[in-house]
């Protein structure tokens, strides 16, 4: 088994894949085509092509058993969701992480033990006085910029 790499940028169709290959650990094209085939309508040629962009980045290693490929994860879950949200706020003004953390929240299913878990975070969390806007002049209407 390989070690796990830092986790990389991936686009929405091969974040599927990934979660199969996340849940199954060993797998093959044809494993994931089966199962994704009803949900997304995917042919074994999309699998195949996104697999090939995924062994590309470093996303999974393959090993060749028989005929077959089997594939492995190469970057860990978590830390692709943990780096797919820090992308996400990145890419928003500062000011609005709290807003868009609370939207998420409230759109989210979400178990007790989850709700509970959330709390106990935030009840950890030390607030700041202020947020700096990071936005660019125009963005916002926080005027930080005029």
């Amino acid at each position: 088994m390989e070690a796990l790499k830092k986790p990389i940028k991936i686009s929405d169709s091969e974040w599927e894949i990934m979660r199969v290959v996340w849940t199954l650990q060993n797998t093959t094209a044809q494993e994931i085509t089966q199962i994704l085939s009803e949900s997304m309508g995917w042919k074994s040629a999309t699998v195949k092509t996104l697999l090939g962009r995924l062994v590309k980045k470093e996303a999974i290693w393959t090993e060749q058993e028989g005929k077959k490929f089997i594939y492995h994860p190469a970057v860990s879950e978590s830390e692709t969701v943990q780096s797919a949200a820090e992308n996400l706020f990145s890419h928003i003004c500062a000011k609005k992480v709290g807003e868009t953390i609370a939207d998420l929240v409230s759109e989210a299913t979400l178990t007790q033990a989850d709700i509970d878990q959330i709390l106990a975070e935030l009840k950890q969390k030390e607030p700041v006085a202020t947020i700096q806007c990071n936005c660019i002049p125009g963005q916002c209407n926080c005027h930080q910029h005029d």
